[in-house]
């Protein structure tokens, strides 16, 4: 069987009280786009992304009810700096990779997280939905190290992927496409009857 290069993920949920914060998500349509993705990726392609705390639970219950080793299929990134706040789904992850944090510097250890977590895995595509500041500083990694992969900010989700999308001149299906799963089998190339595999690329 083919293998597969990875789907980046970067996702979250805007919080406007964050000095990052870069405009109001819709919560719905983020939780929706993630959804979405899952169903039509995961057991196709490997996900990568690093944890958050609205996305990881989401994540893990998909991978249940589809019956996929997500050990196999989902690469979880997370900085050590956070190592209080992870959430509890992340006992469950076997593939959880902990990067090393710098001592009172969240940026700097983010920085570590992003470039390790985009230059240890191949991808094909990166998906953007919601998010604050991080979404801009992960895309300019993304489109330094997977040069060539496809580059999709889910507009409709708000936050900083609205403004990136907007930044980048992306199609307006990303504006106004709402069928999200008919968006990503279309723009990640996926057939909907491609067989869901029992190991990871």
């Amino acid at each position: 069987m083919r293998q597969h290069r990875s789907i980046f993920l970067s996702a979250g949920v805007p919080d406007p009280s964050a000095k990052h914060f870069m405009g109001e998500g819709d919560t719905a349509a983020i939780s929706a786009l993630v959804s979405a993705l899952l169903f039509v990726a995961l057991g196709r392609r490997p996900i990568v992304w690093g944890g958050h705390p609205a996305i990881t639970p989401m994540v893990w219950a998909y991978a249940e009810a589809l019956n996929v080793d997500y050990s196999k299929w989902v690469t979880l990134y997370q900085s050590e700096f956070f190592q209080d706040d992870f959430p509890e789904e992340n006992k469950r992850f076997g593939n959880v990779i902990v990067t090393e944090a710098v001592y009172g510097d969240r940026e700097q250890s983010l920085a570590i997280m992003r470039r390790r977590m985009l230059s240890e895995n191949e991808f094909e595509a990166a998906v953007f939905a919601g998010g604050m500041a991080g979404i801009f500083e992960e895309y300019r990694l993304f489109v330094e190290i997977a040069d060539g992969a496809a580059v999709l900010p889910i507009v409709s989700t708000g936050g900083a992927a609205a403004l990136l999308g907007k930044e980048i001149m992306v199609s307006s299906d990303f504006a106004d496409e709402l069928d999200y799963v008919a968006l990503l089998f279309d723009r990640l190339a996926i057939d909907p009857n491609e067989p869901r595999g029992p190991a990871g690329a």
